[in-house]
């Protein structure tokens, strides 16, 4: 059971935080993380509220610095007087760790189920939104480029991250995430759709 006043606190003065983040990473990010990280977190013996916690909280540290942000996420939240109102220190500091171990490209696998679940939730991988919030990123962050180098950027990324053999891996059993990864796979592998699918998100997001 989640407390009303927790609740509050992480709809009312946690999510919102997320409004200055760049496109990708926006209220309805946050939102959908929590809202997967839960639904997934039932088959688990879990915290519901810790759990919460760390959904909201494991990309607050995008304020700070991008390349770092899981870091900043769990120094923020060690630092976050409020969450004392609800958790003891050990809470904290697992609510914490599962915000730092969230990112896809981490060589190391999270610590706890906490964790797991996060990184899983973030993943959110519906191929369509995969590529344009690459697309998305790459116009917030390398505006210097033109069509063809944001193709050029947008296909690397896709590669590493997303196709066999890269970086990301899934870590819950019988994860959502696995029907979808393969359809993505399977659109990275016909890199004629992939441009076709490309060039329609540059033309709408120019």
């Amino acid at each position: 059971m989640i407390r009303d006043s927790l609740r509050h606190y992480i709809y009312d003065e946690v999510v919102p935080r997320y409004a200055a983040f760049d496109k990708a990473h926006r209220e309805d990010h946050a939102c959908s993380v929590i809202d997967r990280a839960l639904a997934m977190g039932k088959a688990f013996d879990i915290d519901e509220e810790m759990l919460l916690t760390a959904a909201a909280c494991h990309d607050l540290g995008l304020a700070v610095d991008r390349k770092t942000h899981h870091l900043e996420s769990g120094r923020i939240i060690r630092e976050d007087a409020r969450l004392r109102e609800w958790f003891t220190p050990e809470q904290v500091e697992c609510i914490a760790e599962a915000a730092e171990d969230h990112r896809a490209s981490a060589q190391t696998p999270p610590r706890s189920v906490y964790g797991r679940l996060v990184a899983e939730a973030d993943r959110m991988i519906d191929p369509m939104t995969i590529i344009r919030r690459t697309v998305q990123f790459g116009f917030s962050h390398y505006p210097e480029l033109d069509r063809e180098g944001h193709w050029q950027r947008t296909l690397e990324h896709l590669h590493e991250k997303y196709a066999e053999g890269g970086y990301l891996h899934l870590l819950i059993p019988g994860s959502p995430n696995e029907a979808p990864l393969e359809a993505l796979r399977k659109i990275i592998r016909d890199e004629a759709r992939l441009r076709e699918i490309f060039d329609g998100i540059y033309s709408e997001e120019a």
